[in-house]
């Protein structure tokens, strides 16, 4: 009897000594866990944040070059002794219109200084993901083309993906927006901004906000998410058309240097 009560009593003791053993083992594993979580998190974020950038930026570089390249412009070259006189900015009532390309394919270049001297990206057809998360500004269809009475949109990513619009909120009033397609250098010129929410779609109207209106003016409208880190709302950035002058006349003074750079003669 002696004997049965020891064993019992040993049996017990060892189920008290391996609770705290399992317990310990079961608060390792979640620690583990969490640990595992937090980096996968950390690396989703480097990710979201960089690495996306990275290959973004590239396509997108090389989307741009191939564009300038293949519709080159003449440079002045200002260390002639007797420079061409720039052509005057072609009437504005027979700015050409370009036909709107086929979905993920270029309709031309974007250059703004406010955003940097060698800030330029692609404008590319469509707004889907395959076009905003690769290669640039994406227009919005049915929206103006450039040069077009009505609105042309473009929308474009703030952080990732290129972070082709995490400036936008820099823009200042008569800041100036150049658009190069085949047919030459379109000049906007920057009115003003507003946030919305994401269901206000009439910001792309030919009139923006207007609804049945008819459009009378050459508007470009610039469209990203809001605020800088996330998507709650929407910053619109309106502009309206100032001049054009076709490809022959060669860029506007305050991108030829870096046009040149583009095109290999920089």
């Amino acid at each position: 009897m002696t004997n049965v009560l020891n064993r019992r009593a040993a049996v017990a003791q060892e189920k008290r000594r391996t609770r705290p053993r399992r317990s310990l083992m079961v608060v390792q594993v979640i620690g583990e866990l969490l640990i595992t979580l937090g980096v996968i998190a950390v690396l989703f974020v480097a990710w979201q944040l960089w690495w996306t950038n990275v290959e973004a930026d590239a396509a997108q570089g090389a989307a741009v070059k191939q564009f300038v390249q293949e519709h080159q412009a003449p440079i002045a070259d200002p260390s002639a002794a007797d420079p061409a006189v720039p052509a005057a900015p072609a009437d504005p009532a027979a700015t050409p219109v370009g036909t709107a390309p086929a979905h993920g394919t270029a309709i031309g270049v974007i250059y703004i200084p406010r955003f940097g001297a060698d800030y330029s990206r692609p404008i590319i057809e469509g707004t889907s993901s395959d076009v905003i998360d690769t290669l640039g500004l994406g227009r919005y269809a049915g929206t103006a083309m450039p040069g077009a009475v009505g609105n042309f949109v473009m929308a474009g990513h703030r952080q990732t993906h290129g972070a082709v619009l995490d400036n936008i909120h820099t823009l200042v009033p008569g800041d100036k927006i150049y658009v190069q397609t085949a047919d030459g250098f379109y000049t906007y010129v920057f009115r003003n901004q507003e946030i919305v929410l994401p269901d206000r779609t009439d910001v792309i109207l030919p009139v923006p906000t207007q609804p049945g209106a008819v459009p009378e003016q050459r508007l470009l409208t610039l469209t990203s998410c809001n605020p800088l880190f996330g998507s709650e709302e929407r910053i619109i950035a309106y502009s309206a058309f100032d001049s054009w002058q076709p490809l022959s006349a060669g860029p506007p003074a305050p991108i030829a240097q870096q046009l040149a750079a583009l095109q290999g003669k920089g």
